[in-house]
Formats: structure tokens, C-alpha cells, sequence
């Protein structure tokens, strides 16, 4: 998969989930599904499994966050799972980073989040007690990832081309905080569209709202792909 449309399934269990899946069930090429921590934690591991036997990409986002040893076991344990990829914290540090890359396997990517794309800038000072901009700083997050092995960074879609520039082209960028023309804006705050991320650099998408809240899921991830691909 190398441009990969993640959907994020942010639904609270199996069911919801299993019923909006149906339709995409149907279709020839299977999206690519991002899986984050209020469907793990609900559902376990066993979910996943079910979702990989169908088929799925999946990209198990639970932002791993804790001391190199701790972050290493754990990425170990999720590898049995399957799973394309993983999100582990970029502020974790170096050791961390490696001490989870030491761990992944060969078939799994690592993906190291820089900040959320929740936060504006001034959150992000007045959070992490930083005078740097949110540009500095995730260039300097996504520059330790690189560094230490990481296959690619999340980050938001207008930090992509920067990150490109300190990375190499290999280095994934895989952008969050995509709407399409016309959608709310919800509790993001550093958003585009699928075409406008394309230009600024990303190499993959996470969507969420503007497919999983839409009348027609299947029909706006299609959009999105058309945006994308353009």
C-alpha cells in the first residue's frame, strides 16, 4: 500500500463497527482501517485478529507512551497481531523509539506522533511550557524519529513538507485532521483537505468524520480517493 487512506473507526465496539464496515465489505479493494484506543480498549485484541482474517490493513493507533523496556515488550506483543502499522510517541525519546523499533518485526511500521492535531500552537506552549513554534517543534520530533529507525511520523497535514526536507522521501507522513470541502471542523485545528495534503508533502491520510458521520460512507471515501489520487 504505499499511499495509504486510513478510515479511523471511532466507534465504541464491535457491533457499531461491524455495521459500518458492511457496505465496505462489498467493495473490490478493502480500505485500509485505523483502529485507536476507545475500539481496542473495548474489544481486545480478538478484534483485531477478526478484522485482519477479513482482509483489513490495519493501523492500530494507540500512541505507546512509557519507559524504553515497557514500549519494547509491548510492541513485541502487538506484532503477533498482524498489524501494518503502529503509533508510538515521538517525546518518548530516542531510547524509546529504539527500544520499539528493536521490537517491531520485519512486516510492521512504525509511525511516531508528533503533536495532536487538537492542539493549536498556543496549546502546545502553554501545555509543554515551550517557546518554540509547532513547526520547530515537529521538526525536531520528527527528526528523532528518523533518526532512530522510525518508518514515518503523524503529524499534521501542514508540517508535512518540512518534515519531508529533514527526512528523506521514504520517510512516511502520514497526516490526520482531513476533512472534505464543506465538513465541520469539530475539535481539530490544523486541517485540510485530501488534495491540499497531497500538495504539502503527506504520503497517507487518516479520515474520520467526513466518512464514518457521512449519509453515504462508502460514497465519501471514494471522494476522498478521488481527491487524493488527483
Amino acid at each position: 500500500m504505499k499511499r495509504p487512506v486510513f478510515i479511523a473507526l471511532d466507534f465504541p465496539d464491535a457491533k457499531t463497527t461491524r455495521l459500518f464496515l458492511n457496505d465496505f465489505l462489498k467493495i473490490a479493494d478493502k480500505p485500509a482501517i485505523k483502529i485507536g484506543m476507545e475500539l481496542f480498549f473495548a474489544e481486545g485484541p480478538e478484534f483485531v485478529r477478526e478484522l485482519h482474517r477479513q482482509g483489513f490493513t490495519i493501523f492500530l493507533d494507540l500512541k505507546l507512551y512509557d519507559i524504553p523496556t515497557t514500549v519494547g515488550h509491548a510492541v513485541a506483543s502487538i506484532a503477533k497481531l498482524n498489524v501494518q502499522y503502529l503509533t508510538v510517541h515521538a517525546a518518548g525519546g530516542t531510547k524509546m523509539l529504539r527500544q520499539a523499533v528493536a521490537n517491531k518485526g520485519k512486516e510492521m511500521k512504525l509511525l511516531a506522533v508528533t503533536q495532536l492535531t487538537s492542539f493549536s500552537e498556543a496549546d502546545m506552549q502553554a501545555t509543554q511550557l515551550t517557546s518554540s513554534s509547532m513547526t520547530e517543534n515537529v521538526i525536531h520530533l520528527a527528526e528523532l524519529a528518523y533518526q532512530s529507525g522510525i518508518d514515518g511520523t503523524i503529524s499534521a497535514p501542514l508540517e508535512a513538507g518540512f518534515i519531508q526536507k529533514k527526512t528523506n522521501d521514504s520517510f512516511l507522513r502520514i497526516t490526520p485532521g482531513i476533512r472534505l470541502t464543506g465538513d465541520s471542523t469539530d475539535d481539530q485545528n490544523r486541517i485540510t483537505t485530501p488534495e491540499k495534503a497531497r500538495e504539502l508533502g503527506a504520503t497517507g491520510l487518516v479520515v474520520g468524520r467526513s466518512v464514518t458521520k457521512s449519509n453515504d460512507p462508502v460514497a465519501a471515501y471514494q471522494r476522498v480517493l478521488l481527491e487524493w489520487s488527483n
